[in-house]
C-alpha cells in the first residue's frame, strides 16, 4: 500500500502542471484580458466592453499579447503608447508569454500564487480569508447529506416497493428538481424577514459582535447564521446519494453470498450490516471527494451570493468576470490540489472499508 501512496503522491505535481498549463494557454487565446478591460474603463466604455472584446480577433490574447501602440487593443485609440505600456507592465504583460508561464510554475512550486490585480492582496491570503465560509458550507452540507441519505437509502432498500419507499422517492425527487437558490429565496421569505417570520439572519457567517461573545454563544451564533444557507444546499442534495445507496444495497442483496448467509441462519440485520454494508458502501465512498469539492467551491456559489457570504465560489466567479488571472489560476491550483489529495484519501478509504482491494497490483 505504501508503494501505491508514493506513486500517487508523485503524480500529483505532474497532474497539477498539466492542468495549469492547459488552462494557462487556453486563457491566452480568450479575448478581453485585464489590459483591455482597463482601457475600456479609462475610455468610459466599460458598459459595452463585452461587445468590443467579442469583435477583437487580432489584438491582445487573454490580456497577454504585448501592444504595439494604440492599434493593439480595442479602446486604445487616442491614448499615449507609453501609458499603455505602463498598464501592460502593471499587469506583467510586458514580458513574453513563455517567460510568464515559467515564472508562474516556479512560483506555484513554492506556493507563491501572486497578487490580485484589483484587490492589492496576495492570492493565498485571499483564499485563506474566504476559506472559512466555503469550508463551513461545504463540510456541514456534505456531512448532513451523507448522514441523512445513507440511512434513508438503506431503509428504502430494505422496504423496496413499500409505501415508505414511494413517498420518500417523491420527496427526494421534488427536492432534487427544485434549484437550491429557489429554496434559498423561499427560506428568506419565510424565515429571514422577507414576509412572514424574522428568525434567522440574512447576511454574513457570524454577527458583528461575535468576537465579544462567550464561546457557547459564538458557537450558537455561528450555527444560527449557517442554518438557512446549509438548509438551502442540502434540500436538493439528498436525491442522488439516497438513490445511489438504495441501488447499491439492492444490487448486493441479490447476490449469491447473501443467499448463502441466509441459508446459514444469519439474521437480516447481521447480513445487512455485517456483509452487505461494506460492499455497498464502496460506491458511496467513491463519490465523496467529488461531492465535497463540489460543495466547497462550486455548489454553493448562488447560495453565497443570496446570503451575502463571501466565500471561494464567489471569489472565483468574480475573478473570471474581472479577468483577475492570478486569482483565477491560484484558486484553480488550490482546488485541483485539494481534489487530488481527496481522491487519494478516497482510495485509502476503499482499502479501509474492504481490505481485499489491492492497489499495489493496480497500475496508476
Amino acid at each position: 500500500m505504501l508503494a501505491y501512496i508514493v506513486r500517487r503522491l508523485a503524480l500529483i505535481p505532474l497532474t497539477l502542471v498539466g492542468i495549469i498549463t492547459l488552462n494557462f494557454f487556453i486563457v491566452q487565446i480568450a479575448p478581453g484580458g485585464p489590459v483591455e478591460q482597463m482601457l475600456a474603463q479609462i475610455q468610459g466604455t466599460a458598459g459595452d466592453a463585452t461587445a468590443r472584446i467579442s469583435g477583437n480577433t487580432g489584438g491582445e490574447a487573454g490580456g497577454g499579447g504585448g501592444g504595439d501602440g494604440n492599434g493593439a487593443y480595442q479602446g486604445a485609440r487616442g491614448l499615449d503608447p507609453a501609458f499603455i505600456a505602463e498598464i501592460e507592465k502593471q499587469f506583467g504583460f510586458d514580458k513574453p508569454l513563455h517567460e510568464r508561464y515559467i515564472t508562474m510554475l516556479v512560483n506555484y512550486a513554492t506556493f507563491d500564487l501572486g497578487e490580485s490585480y484589483y484587490r492589492s492582496t496576495g492570492v493565498l491570503a485571499l483564499i485563506w480569508e474566504k476559506m472559512p465560509v466555503s469550508v463551513s458550507l461545504g463540510v456541514w452540507s456534505t456531512l448532513i447529506i451523507y448522514l441523512v441519505s445513507i440511512p434513508l437509502g438503506i431503509a428504502k432498500a430494505v422496504r423496496d416497493g413499500s409505501r415508505f419507499d414511494i413517498v420518500t422517492s417523491w420527496a427526494v425527487i421534488i427536492g432534487y428538481a427544485v434549484p437550491g437558490f429557489l429554496f434559498a429565496i423561499l427560506l428568506i421569505v419565510l424565515f429571514a424577514g422577507g414576509r412572514y417570520f424574522d428568525l434567522f439572519p440574512l447576511r454574513g457567517l457570524v454577527s458583528d459582535n461575535w468576537a465579544d461573545l462567550s464561546w457557547p454563544h459564538r458557537v450558537l451564533d455561528y450555527l444560527w447564521h449557517l442554518t438557512l444557507p446549509v438548509t438551502a444546499i442540502v434540500i436538493g442534495g439528498f436525491a442522488s446519494l439516497t438513490m445511489l445507496t438504495k441501488n447499491a444495497f439492492l444490487d448486493e442483496v441479490n447476490k449469491q453470498y447473501v443467499v448463502t448467509a441466509r441459508a446459514k441462519g444469519l439474521t437480516e440485520r447481521a447480513i445487512l450490516y455485517g456483509h452487505v454494508f461494506r460492499n455497498a458502501m464502496l460506491l458511496v465512498v467513491a463519490g465523496f471527494p467529488a461531492a465535497l469539492i463540489g460543495m466547497l467551491f462550486t455548489g454553493s456559489l448562488l447560495i453565497e451570493v443570496i446570503f451575502s457570504l463571501d466565500g471561494l465560489g464567489l471569489l472565483g466567479f468574480e475573478a473570471v468576470i474581472n479577468r483577475d488571472y492570478p486569482v483565477m489560476f491560484g484558486t484553480l491550483y488550490v482546488f485541483t490540489l485539494l481534489g487530488l489529495v481527496l481522491n487519494l484519501i478516497s482510495d485509502l478509504t476503499y482499502h479501509v472499508i474492504d481490505p481485499r482491494i489491492d492497489f499495489e497490483s493496480r497500475e496508476v
